[in-house]
């Protein structure tokens, strides 16, 4: 179930947004000013936020966010606003909105939209880094080191060194990095593998590193955090 923060000063708005969103499935919360609505959201966790742009006060919606922003906040944030304009609509996107819903608006389009940043806060983000004791490959890069030192790989052999730590811990066999690494059904008769599992294990264990790709007697390989 998802958690929603709904910051409105109208509390009969206030109202009856809590209650479209909980016949939808949100579990809702409100503040009825951007002082309330700042603690709320700074001090709990939500999936996403409902946001009165024309708060009363000294801090009205754009300061909240701005506010959440700059303390390192990710909730995505729903803009509700009277203010139609286009410059409008993107004063409050820039101003770090996920979203900007105009008023009068309809339930139904508001937790459809409510749905999407729910839904999207809940997808991981990239793995960019894989990283197993000392060693560590940078995805974006492609660049290996181990122990603070950088590893020069060819391209097989990066494909394998990734390969084996995605499984690090786990025994893979010659016909799963063949199928995998090389893209070929696994030919007994050659020694392919072999010899590139040699030239890795020779890098990552140069000035004296300890063994981390260990050879399973009648299975395959396995990738451990050393010692």
């Amino acid at each position: 179930m998802a958690k929603v923060l709904v910051i409105e000063d109208d509390p009969q708005t206030a109202t009856e947004i809590a209650a479209a969103l909980g016949d939808y499935g949100f579990e809702v919360e409100c503040a009825h000013n951007g002082r309330d609505g700042l603690l709320k959201a700074a001090g709990e966790k939500y999936d996403a936020i409902v946001l009165d742009r024309m708060l009363p006060g000294d801090l009205d919606g754009l300061g909240v966010l701005a506010t959440l922003r700059s303390i390192g906040s990710e909730t995505p944030v729903l803009i509700l606003s009277a203010l139609s304009a286009v410059d409008e609509r993107v004063r409050g996107l820039r101003a770090g909105g996920d979203d900007y819903l105009t008023k009068p608006f309809e339930f139904v389009e508001l937790t459809a939209r409510l749905e999407v940043l729910a839904r999207r806060r809940t997808i991981p983000a990239p793995e960019t880094n894989l990283r197993v004791g000392d060693l560590e490959i940078d995805l974006l890069t492609r660049q290996v080191r181990r122990a603070g030192r950088a590893i020069e790989l060819l391209p097989r052999e990066y494909r394998l060194l990734e390969y084996l730590m995605r499984h690090a811990g786990r025994v893979v066999t010659r016909t799963m990095l063949f199928e995998e690494v090389w893209g070929y059904h696994y030919d007994p008769q050659t020694n392919v593998i072999d010899v590139h599992i040699g030239r890795l294990r020779r890098k990552l264990e140069e000035d004296g590193l300890s063994q981390m790709i260990h050879t399973v007697r009648g299975s395959g390989y396995v990738l451990r955090r050393s010692e």
